[in-house]
Formats: C-alpha cells, sequence, structure tokens
C-alpha cells in the first residue's frame, strides 16, 4: 500500500519582491500550454527543486520534498493573482512532489461518499460541481483533488471550500448574494467562497465513482463504465505531475494510477452542455449510486451502464 503524507504537510509559501524574469534558454522540463497552444508554465529544475514559471506574472521555486514555495512576482503582478496562481496551480505540484497524488478534478459528497468529475479545461467541472451543490451535495474539491489510499480504497480529501465560475454559469447558478474573490489579472473566470450559500464538506469520504467529462456532444446524459485500461488512460492525462522525467515520480504516479484503475470506479460520462440537462444528469448520478454497495471504502465492480431517456 502505499503511504500518503500526513494531510498537514502543506507548503509555506514565502512571497520576495517583484523582479523581472530573467530569461532562460534552457529547454524546460515540461511546458503547460494554454488552448490556444501558448505556454502557460515553464518547469525547470533548480539546485534546490524546480521553478515553475507562468510568463508575465511570477516565478516559483519549490522545494524537492514540496514543503516550502517562494514566489518571485513580476511588477505587474498584484497579491490576488499570486494567491491565485499558487492555489490553482503550484499547491497541487508541491502536493505531488510530497506523494500525494492530486488529479484536476472537482468533487462532491452524494449518498455518503465522494464523486469526482475529472476534465480539462473547459469540460464544465466547476459548473457540475456548483449546481450539485446548489442541490444540497456538499462540496469537497474544484479543480483539484487529492487522494489518498485507504485499505482497498481511496479517500477523497477536502480542499480549498470555493468554485471558479466564468460569467454565464455564474449568472445561471449564483444567487445574488454569492460574491467573488478579488479578481485576478490573467482570467475573467472568478472564484466564488463557498461558505455561507454552498453546503461545504470538510471530512474525507470514501471515494465511489470518478466521471471523466466527454466533450458534450451526446445527444442526452450518458453514463458508462471505463475499463481497466481506459481508466489508466484517463487517470493518467488528469494527473498533476511536475517533473515528467523523474523515473521515481512516474513509477510513484503509475502505482497510484493503476491501483484507481484496477478499482472499478471509473466512468466516462457526456451530456450536452446546456443549464436544463443538469438536472437529468443529478438523477443518472444518484441512480447509478443507489446500485452501488454502500460506501466503504472498498473497491466496487462496475455496474452496467446507464444513461437517460
Amino acid at each position: 500500500m502505499i503511504e500518503p503524507m500526513p494531510a498537514d504537510a502543506l507548503p509555506a509559501l514565502a512571497i520576495h519582491a517583484a523582479q523581472p524574469q530573467v530569461e532562460d534558454t534552457r529547454a524546460p522540463l515540461h511546458c503547460w500550454t494554454l488552448p490556444d497552444g501558448q505556454p502557460w508554465c515553464l518547469i525547470h529544475r533548480t539546485p534546490a527543486g524546480y521553478r515553475m514559471r507562468f510568463p508575465t506574472l511570477a516565478d516559483f521555486l519549490l522545494s524537492s520534498d514540496g514543503l516550502q514555495v517562494d514566489c518571485i512576482p513580476t511588477a505587474s503582478t498584484d497579491a490576488p493573482t499570486v494567491q491565485h496562481l499558487f492555489a490553482n496551480q503550484v499547491l497541487p505540484a508541491a502536493l505531488s512532489l510530497q506523494h500525494r497524488p492530486v488529479f484536476h478534478a472537482s468533487a462532491l459528497a452524494m449518498d455518503g461518499g465522494a464523486v469526482a468529475f475529472l476534465g480539462n479545461s473547459g469540460r464544465g467541472k466547476s459548473t457540475l460541481a456548483t449546481y450539485l451543490a446548489r442541490r444540497g451535495h456538499a462540496l469537497l474539491s474544484d479543480d483539484g483533488l487529492e487522494l489518498r489510499q485507504a485499505g482497498p480504497g481511496w479517500l477523497a480529501i477536502p480542499n480549498q471550500p470555493s468554485v471558479r465560475l466564468w460569467e454565464d454559469s455564474r449568472d445561471a447558478l449564483l444567487p445574488a448574494e454569492a460574491m467573488p474573490s478579488e479578481a485576478v489579472a490573467y482570467t475573467r473566470k472568478q472564484r466564488f467562497p463557498a461558505h455561507g450559500w454552498l453546503p461545504v464538506c470538510a471530512t474525507p469520504m470514501p471515494l465511489r465513482m470518478a466521471c471523466f467529462l466527454g466533450d458534450g456532444s451526446a445527444s442526452h446524459p450518458v453514463l458508462e463504465p471505463l475499463s481497466p485500461p481506459q481508466a489508466h488512460l484517463a487517470w493518467v492525462q488528469h494527473g498533476f505531475l511536475l517533473d515528467v522525467h523523474d523515473r521515481q515520480v512516474l513509477t510513484r504516479q503509475f502505482r497510484h494510477v493503476a491501483a484507481l484503475a484496477r478499482a472499478g470506479i471509473s466512468y466516462q460520462l457526456d451530456y450536452p452542455r446546456r443549464y436544463d440537462v443538469l438536472p437529468q444528469v443529478e438523477t443518472l448520478l444518484l441512480s447509478m449510486l443507489e446500485n452501488m454497495p454502500d460506501s466503504t471504502g472498498a473497491p466496487v465492480g462496475p455496474p452496467p451502464s446507464a444513461h437517460t431517456p
């Protein structure tokens, strides 16, 4: 069994005086890109660990054990943007250095366990999570989910009781009293703290279902189990990895992903991206959960595929 680090071993963030970013001509270990192909984060090794560079915004220096993060912003980057980058991009990477598997996912407590929604940016993770939370299913995490192995099963760890939404989802789903955090420089997407208007789950929950979101081409909501090879590939594609060339890191991630793929909890979920379809998605999810064994944390075999008429 893979033993995780203690849940309270979070990295310390130190913010330093602003400096211009010095050009680095070395090829990065890895480059995260935006949907339009532009570089979003360039990752380099340093003598003490790693540097995550967000061009024109900030450099984050991570210790090799993921316990210390130093930020050097540029002069034009304000404090809310630094905190936003740290919470959404750097913190999951730092946790991965602590041998803690983190995935691009939102999660809620539903029917006695956790249901996670995984997908690339723009697939609707936060919109779906917000709708379900407004329906009374407590929010566990939005867009960065840590999982911890517990016996034969997995626990979803609560994190950041808030949701990030584009303007159309905000207008469709949020009450008037929901107030966003301070705006950040690089995106129009806003973060809304959940306390006061969304139920929040602060207790780790057994992961009962992981739904990988399709592209929205389905004519109606469809939920189908993934085979172990399909699940393995899906989990690999949605993990946070800082150094994709480190053999020990890759081996550790492979072990996590292989165990998740074997657990029989991985599904493909697709539905038309319309707000009026979301009630059908909720009904479909609850129906599937009803037919599963209770959430003891033990792996369950995938039931037959399900869909709404």
